[in-house]
């Protein structure tokens, strides 16, 4: 293992990747949130209504999908009422809880994208296009089974006027809250970012990640897709936040020690794997404020398995067509 670290080396390997890293990842964070408070979802609002008649929801579950490109929480909260008063059954409440899962995509999908470029540069394409994917396939999916499993041809009402009466907020307004979510949201990613960044520097020029290819080589000759250096990023999505994940594939991608498709298919393990954590420590708290207990636990249940095998046949998908 090699130690030998100069200050040429430490600034061209270390310092100089970290500031570039730190200020597009703030820019990104920025430009997302002011994508986001522009509330560009409301053309996506329009385009799905079709696809809400289609499933058979009835005019609450259409309000709920129109509601959910602005508020989840909102949206929520309002099939969570019209459960408690009779007005939807269990599998009407489950089937339109999973098709509110693609408006909430949608709404944090800029600030997914504009963190992840910074860190993979054109891989967040790829990366966020096969996560995309996998949203529309959950949504078919969701789409039949309310098409053939509830009662009547449900009506969703007119969610172009619902969408036109929602408040448009306006410039001054858009521009404080995206600058409110930015001081919030930067100095959490940036106490996460550049420490997995040092310690994946300090690790790979210490030989550790060679050493770890060479002890696993024998056991993974079968597994041509696998490169244990993205051990790293797989375990830091699992334990940690996306970001960390990311962190840990641009510390890695910079370095020339992955190829695109290899960070991908890291990072799409890793979010697959993450599933139970994030279960746990961010939709168990939400729904257990917002439904009973059996009920959330189901939402919850069927949310995350639903979406661990979108993101499972996407994955395989794109691993069998570029391998």
């Amino acid at each position: 293992m090699d130690f030998n670290l100069t200050p040429e080396l430490l600034w061209n390997g270390l310092g100089f990747p970290l500031i570039r890293l730190v200020f597009f990842i703030s820019l990104g964070l920025l430009i997302g949130n002011l994508v986001e408070g522009l509330r560009w979802t409301r053309a996506m609002g329009r385009l799905a209504q079709p696809l809400v008649r289609a499933g058979r929801l009835k005019d609450v579950s259409g309000a709920s999908f129109s509601l959910a490109f602005f508020s989840g929480v909102a949206a929520n909260s309002m099939l969570s009422e019209a459960y408690e008063r009779g007005d939807i059954s269990d599998r009407e409440l489950i089937v339109s809880n999973l098709f509110n899962s693609l408006p909430t995509y949608f709404l944090h999908m800029p600030t997914v994208f504009f963190i992840a470029a910074p860190f993979i540069g054109d891989v967040a394409f790829v990366y966020v296009g096969l996560t995309l994917a996998a949203a529309c396939i959950r949504t078919a999916a969701v789409v039949l089974w309310g098409r053939f499993s509830l009662p009547g041809a449900g009506s969703c009402g007119d969610l172009s006027k619902m969408l036109e009466q929602a408040d448009k907020p306006g410039a001054l307004d858009v521009l404080k809250k995206a600058w409110m979510r930015f001081r919030r949201r930067l100095p959490k990613i940036i106490y996460i970012t550049v420490p997995i960044y040092t310690v994946f520097f300090f690790l790979r020029h210490a030989g550790f990640f060679e050493w770890l290819e060479q002890s696993l080589s024998g056991g993974l000759s079968s597994l041509t897709w696998f490169n244990p250096e993205t051990f790293g990023i797989i375990a830091f999505s699992i334990a940690a936040e996306f970001t960390a994940g990311l962190a840990a594939a641009g510390s890695l991608l910079g370095a020339g020690a992955l190829t695109g498709r290899e960070i991908v298919i890291a990072l799409l393990v890793g979010n697959i794997l993450s599933t139970p954590m994030r279960a746990v420590r961010h939709q168990l708290p939400y729904y257990a404020g917002i439904f009973n207990g059996r009920m959330a636990l189901k939402l919850m249940g069927c949310n995350q398995v639903l979406r661990a095998l979108s993101l499972i046949l996407v994955g395989t998908a794109y691993v069998l067509l570029t391998g």
